[in-house]
């Protein structure tokens, strides 16, 4: 079997190209068809753990794993081969199939394109070995002149696989026909055969308003517009590149506001998806103290920086609104590199992330390791007090992507200043128990945790992967999803 690939490029980021991949991806499941996502490479803080070769886990972007479940597929590291997680402006941890590179990380840009080449053809290939289709998501645009060199998740991939393409855009920031053709037009012409369709993403109004613009648009390039995807408010997936809604309130009247710290370097933010939809929750990314002002609780969440971030925090004063609100017996939960901060002290002797002193909202220490912590985790939590106290005795599973160890201060468990291990080595609380930190991404995934803290549950994955292709279906010309995986 040699899978058919259907390829969905855009004209710029957030076009959205991850949502209409996921769609597809269950689309063609439906059919009945085995189905595998690709993205060559992805530049994401937002990452899972899934199965590698040999059995070895490894990262990839959390949009392929999304993809990969829609699909009906085991994500897995050959989904995503190269995922680059940025820690500074200029600066990004490369993980090749899973595992991080340090040879790659300090390598130059512009020469790591060959290097990885083989590596990324060898996992596209064997994927379309093993399936019938396979979805493959670009990056950016792939017009951008000064990189088309070095391509190597674009128009190279695609004429790789011989790919149809469809070439999709957010007509809500205007210029939609321009973006079209303006990429379409920087394309060598063997590139351009492969763009089989236009997309028009986010439109608002009737879309009978647009004509002559789709005919005027395939007479100038012999592509037709095949969907005019109507805005969306609220498609139940993640956001991929970043934070983009401020503030989100799900049905009901709010009987708790949780604000998310939304540092620099935010990394697994698409694990709070899931409190966007809780009946009564209202969700706010906080950047200033004003945006904590009446939080029921303050969540610190994982970092790819976790150093950096913290001295943000600082200069943002909202080290200050953390303490007070704890101070007050707010509700304060640390994941991960959240966690790792509310400690006493960061500790690193091998030049990972940086030496800084903690927030003191736990009794703890981190030690910042080389060897990077990559699974999936089952825990069970022990006895917790005050807010937290709904998580007593609750199973979970999650996962965990964290350098560096955490445990009791020496000198504070000394004087008797302890925390509470809820889960044994992965979960603190302070004495108040108030403050919780926790190694485990994911907790808000779990049903088991919505229930026990809201009495309630979210829509499940299968119900908004079905939502995705059911809108995608009803809104594509009648024939075309069928054409694009037809033999030549």
């Amino acid at each position: 079997m040699t899978a058919v690939c259907v390829m969905v490029l855009g004209t710029t980021s957030g076009a959205g190209k991850s949502w209409l991949t996921t769609a597809l991806c269950r689309h063609y499941a439906r059919q009945g068809m085995k189905v595998a996502p690709f993205k060559a490479q992805n530049m994401s803080n937002n990452a899972r753990v899934v199965g590698g070769p040999g059995g070895a886990l490894g990262e990839i972007g959390s949009a392929q794993y999304f993809q990969a479940l829609a699909a009906r597929a085991e994500p897995e590291v050959r989904m995503n081969p190269l995922l680059l997680k940025p820690e500074a402006d200029t600066r990004s941890q490369v993980v090749l199939m899973g595992q991080v590179s340090e040879e790659l990380s300090t390598m130059p840009w512009r020469g790591r394109s060959e290097k990885v080449w083989p590596a990324i053809t060898a996992a596209l290939d064997a994927l379309r070995e093993e399936n019938d289709v396979v979805v493959i998501e670009g990056a950016g645009s792939p017009a951008e002149i000064n990189l088309h060199a070095s391509d190597i998740v674009n128009m190279r991939i695609a004429r790789h696989a011989q790919a149809r393409c469809l070439l999709v855009t957010d007509i809500d920031r205007g210029g939609a026909f321009a973006h079209l053709y303006g990429t379409w037009a920087l394309l060598p012409a063997d590139e351009r055969a492969l763009i089989k369709g236009f997309v028009l993403n986010k439109f608002r109004g009737d879309a009978t308003l647009l004509a002559p613009g789709p005919q005027m648009l395939q007479d100038l390039t012999g592509v037709p517009t095949v969907a005019t995807l109507p805005m969306w408010g609220q498609h139940g997936l993640p956001e991929e590149d970043g934070v983009f809604d401020d503030r989100t309130l799900a049905s009901g009247a709010v009987q708790t506001t949780i604000a998310v710290i939304a540092w620099p370097r935010i990394s697994n933010l698409d694990e709070f998806q899931p409190l966007k939809n809780v009946p009564g929750v209202r969700l706010v990314w906080a950047r200033t103290p004003a945006d904590c002002a009446g939080a029921d609780w303050i969540v610190l969440p994982g970092s790819k920086a976790t150093v950096a971030d913290l001295a943000w925090l600082r200069a943002q004063g909202l080290d200050q609104a953390v303490a007070e609100h704890a101070a007050l017996g707010g509700a304060v939960l640390g994941i991960c590199g959240g966690l790792q901060m509310l400690g006493e002290a960061l500790i690193d002797t091998h030049g990972i992330d940086g030496n800084a002193p903690g927030l003191g909202l736990l009794p703890l220490v981190t030690a910042f390791d080389p060897q990077k912590t990559v699974r999936h985790t089952q825990a069970r939590f022990s006895a917790l007090a005050g807010p937290w106290s709904a998580l007593s005795g609750v199973e979970t599973a999650g996962y965990e992507i964290h350098h560096g160890q955490t445990a009791q201060h020496p000198a504070m468990a000394a004087k008797g200043d302890v925390a509470r291990e809820v889960i044994p080595g992965l979960a603190w609380q302070n004495a108040a128990g108030n403050v919780l930190g926790c190694y485990l991404h994911g907790l808000f995934e779990d049903p088991r945790v919505l229930h026990a803290l809201f009495g309630a549950s979210a829509p499940t994955l299968e119900s908004v992967f079905d939502g995705l292709a059911d809108f995608l279906q009803s809104h594509v010309e009648p024939g075309v999803l069928d054409a694009l995986i037809q033999p030549d």
